[in-house]
């Protein structure tokens, strides 16, 4: 028998997060013609996921790699996208984010709630080899979106070497070969076409 309460709020579930469709992030498509929103964000590390599995450090659940891709950013349809070098906005951001997390995965059923908060805790702690290797897709892929549209976002904002370092050390952490032979390449590339303001040595990272 079908417990029609239950999926009444799993339906509502789904109808919310499609709102993530709408919070845009700072990071353009590899294009340049726009900026992405959450859930093209998210569809694309999953697809990432699966691609570059080899890649981690260590071996990992990759179904609960993309679980937690899929639905770390679904609070920011409250919060909000908050940029990785808003230094006011991160001071904020992981009481908004919690706040959000209780209302949206608070919608669904109480086993299915409780899901959702430890894949999202797990993402955010870091402290899994799941984490740690979704941790360094989300960062490899708003460098490789940078690099493919030319710097467009680093260029507009005036970006630092030295803001990114600390983001960047949780690359190597999942994935020292994504690191040695993705990011810090782009970056270097970046550095040198002037899209970055070289103000430290990537060798710090």
């Amino acid at each position: 028998m079908i417990d029609k309460e239950r999926l009444t709020r799993q339906m509502d579930f789904c109808r919310e997060v499609d709102k993530e469709k709408e919070v845009f992030r700072q990071s353009y498509l590899c294009d340049g013609s726009r900026r992405e929103n959450d859930a093209e964000h998210a569809w694309h590390m999953g697809i990432m996921a699966m691609i570059l599995q080899e890649y981690s450090n260590e071996d990992v659940d990759l179904l609960k790699v993309i679980e937690m891709l899929l639905i770390h950013d679904i609070v920011e349809i409250d919060a909000g996208d908050t940029y990785a070098y808003d230094t006011e906005g991160l001071k904020s951001q992981a009481e908004r984010e919690a706040k959000a997390a209780e209302r949206i995965f608070g919608m669904l059923p109480e086993d299915q709630r409780d899901w959702m908060f430890e894949l999202f805790h797990e993402f955010e702690e870091g402290n899994t080899p799941e984490a740690r290797f979704a941790r360094s897709l989300d960062n490899v892929q708003p460098v490789m979106q940078n690099d493919a549209s030319e710097g467009k976002d680093w260029q507009e904002k005036g970006i630092r070497l030295s803001q990114a370092i600390e983001r960047q050390r949780r690359t190597a952490q999942g994935s020292q070969i994504l690191w040695d032979e993705v990011s810090k390449p782009m970056l270097q590339k970046n550095i040198d076409l002037g899209n970055i303001i070289g103000d430290v040595s990537l060798d710090e990272i």
